[in-house]
C-alpha cells in the first residue's frame, strides 16, 4: 500500500513539473508572423509536337498506327502547348514587395502567381535566382505588406526548437515544429551551403518557406529534405538566411551572383591522412590538384598542400573551403595558410571569378601504359614506367603507371598514374617503378602512408595503412 502511494505522488510530482514547465507555445509567434509567409504557384509552358487530336508523341507505338491509318479525327502533326504547373512557398522581407524563396521553386517559370494570406494575388517578376545556394529573389508590386524579423542561424543551438510555415501540398499556412538536428551540414554536390538540418515536417510546396526560431525570427530558407518515397522521413534541410541575404543582396543589385574561385580540387583530410602528412589532427582540405596558371598556382598553393586557414579563418574540414572562396569577392588579395612538409607556410591568393558555366572540355584519355615489370610489387600492384608520350597524354611530369591491381583492399586501380608517396610528412615524387617500390620496401608493416594519383582528368590522394612484412 506504501509503495502504491509512493508511486502515485511520483507520478503526480512529475506530471505537475511537466506541465509547470509546459510545452513551446507557437500560437503567438504564428500570429504575428505568419501574415508574412507567402503562397507561390508557377506555370511553365512546354511546346511539344503532338499528332492532332490524338494525345499520342512520336515515341508512342500508337502514334505509327494512327500515322498509317489515320483516324476521323486525323489531323497534321502540329506543335502543341502544355502547361506545367508547381507549388511553392516564400516570405516578405520589405513591405514594398521583396520575397525570398527557393531557386528550384520558380526555375524556368513563365508565370508566377503570389498569394497571400488575406487571399490578394499578385504577378511576381523573377529579379534573380541562384541555383548553387537555391536562393530565389521575386518582387510584387503591392506596398504595405507585413514582413518577417530576420535572426542569426549562428546563434542557433543544437536541440532548439524551431518552426517551418508553409504550403504543403498546396494546404496554404501550414505551421509544423521541430529541434535542430544538427548545424554546418554538407550535402553532396551542395558545395555553397552549411544546412540546418531539423525534424521539423517539411513537404512538397514547403520549400521556400521560413524556418523561424523561438523569437518569432527567420534563421532559414527550407530548401531540401531527405527522404526514399518523396514525402516527408524526419529529415529536412534548411539555407541559413545569412547566406540567402547575401544572395539577395547580389540578386537585387545585379540580377546575378559573383562568386570567387581559386583553382584547386581538394578532398577531405582523414585521421590516416593527417598522420601520413604529419599534421596533429584530421582538419583543413588536401589539395589534389591545382589549375595551371590559376589563382592558387600564381599564389604558390602546390598540390599536397593542406589548407589550413583562408582569410583568417580556420578550415575545420574541406567542405568549408569552397564557402569561403564562394563568399570572397573577386580580385581580393587574401592570406592562405597552407601545411607543406611538416611546417606551416602563409601565402597569398588574390581570388578570381567563377565563370557562369564550365565550359572546359575533357583532357585526351591516357593510353594505357606497357608493362615494364611482369611481378606485383608489396602493394599488389603491376606497374609500368610512362614513355614520354604516355606522362604528356596523362598530364604529368612523373609517374609510373597502374596496368593491374591485385588488392581489393586500397582504392588503386587499372589505369591510375601513382605521382608521389607521402610519409610521415616527406613528400616522394615517383620517377619509375624502381624507385617507387624500393621506397615501399624501406616502409614497415603498419606504415601510414598516402599516394598521390593521377586518375582521368583528376587527382586523387589514397591513404593506406600497413600491409605485409617486410
Amino acid at each position: 500500500m506504501i509503495k502504491r502511494i509512493f508511486v502515485v505522488l511520483w507520478f503526480f510530482a512529475v506530471t505537475t513539473a511537466v506541465a509547470a514547465q509546459g510545452l513551446p507555445d507557437f500560437t503567438e509567434l504564428v500570429e504575428k508572423q505568419g501574415a508574412a509567409v507567402v503562397n507561390i504557384s508557377t506555370v511553365q509552358v512546354v511546346k511539344s509536337n503532338r499528332l492532332g487530336g490524338f494525345p499520342f508523341d512520336e515515341s508512342d507505338p500508337m502514334f505509327e498506327f494512327f500515322k498509317r491509318f489515320g483516324g476521323p479525327r486525323m489531323m497534321p502533326q502540329q506543335p502543341r502547348e502544355f502547361e506545367n504547373r508547381g507549388l511553392g512557398s516564400g516570405f516578405i522581407i520589405s513591405a514594398d514587395g521583396y520575397i525570398l524563396t527557393n531557386a528550384h521553386v520558380v526555375d524556368d517559370a513563365d508565370e508566377v502567381v503570389v498569394k497571400l494570406t488575406d487571399k490578394r494575388e499578385f504577378k511576381a517578376k523573377v529579379l534573380g535566382a541562384d541555383r548553387r545556394t537555391d536562393v530565389a529573389l521575386i518582387k510584387i508590386d503591392a506596398k504595405g505588406l507585413p514582413v518577417v524579423k530576420l535572426g542569426d542561424p549562428a546563434k542557433l543551438k543544437v536541440g532548439e526548437w524551431v518552426i517551418a510555415i508553409g504550403s504543403p501540398f498546396g494546404l496554404d499556412n501550414t505551421v509544423t515544429a521541430g529541434i535542430v538536428s544538427a548545424k554546418g551540414r554538407s550535402l553532396p554536390q551542395e558545395n555553397y551551403v552549411p544546412f540546418i538540418q531539423t525534424d521539423a515536417a517539411v513537404n512538397p510546396g514547403n520549400s521556400g518557406g521560413p524556418l523561424f526560431n523561438m523569437k518569432g525570427e527567420v534563421v532559414g530558407i527550407n530548401s531540401q529534405i531527405y527522404s526514399r518515397s518523396g514525402g516527408y522521413m524526419g529529415l529536412s534541410f534548411a539555407i541559413p538566411i545569412d547566406i540567402a541575404m547575401e544572395v539577395k543582396n547580389q540578386l537585387q543589385a545585379h540580377g546575378r551572383v559573383s562568386r570567387g574561385r581559386i583553382g584547386v580540387v581538394i578532398q577531405d583530410v582523414n585521421k590516416e591522412i593527417a598522420e601520413s602528412f604529419g599534421l596533429g589532427k584530421a582538419e583543413g582540405a588536401l589539395v589534389a590538384n591545382v589549375e595551371s596558371g590559376g589563382p592558387a598556382d600564381k599564389g604558390g598553393v602546390s598540390e599536397g598542400d593542406i589548407i589550413l586557414r583562408f582569410d583568417g579563418k580556420a578550415v575545420a574540414q574541406s567542405g568549408d573551403l569552397p564557402r569561403m572562396v564562394g563568399m570572397t569577392r573577386p580580385g581580393s588579395k587574401v592570406p592562405v595558410q597552407v601545411w607543406r612538409k611538416g611546417s606551416v607556410k602563409d601565402l597569398t591568393v588574390v581570388v578570381a571569378e567563377m565563370p557562369d558555366d564550365d565550359k572546359s572540355g575533357p583532357r585526351p584519355a591516357r593510353k594505357r601504359a606497357k608493362t615494364a615489370e611482369a611481378a606485383v610489387n608489396r602493394l599488389g600492384l603491376l606497374l609500368s614506367d610512362l614513355t614520354a608520350d604516355q606522362k604528356r597524354q596523362a598530364g604529368v611530369k612523373n609517374g609510373v603507371g597502374v596496368e593491374d591491381s591485385r588488392n581489393g583492399h586500397i582504392d588503386i586501380r587499372a589505369g591510375d598514374v601513382i605521382i608521389a608517396l607521402i610519409e610521415g610528412g616527406n613528400q616522394t615524387e615517383v620517377k619509375s617503378v624502381e624507385q617507387f617500390n624500393g621506397a615501399l620496401a624501406k616502409l614497415g608493416k603498419n606504415a601510414v602512408f598516402t599516394l598521390l594519383v593521377r586518375r582521368g582528368d583528376n587527382q586523387t590522394f589514397v591513404t593506406i595503412k600497413g600491409f605485409g612484412e617486410k
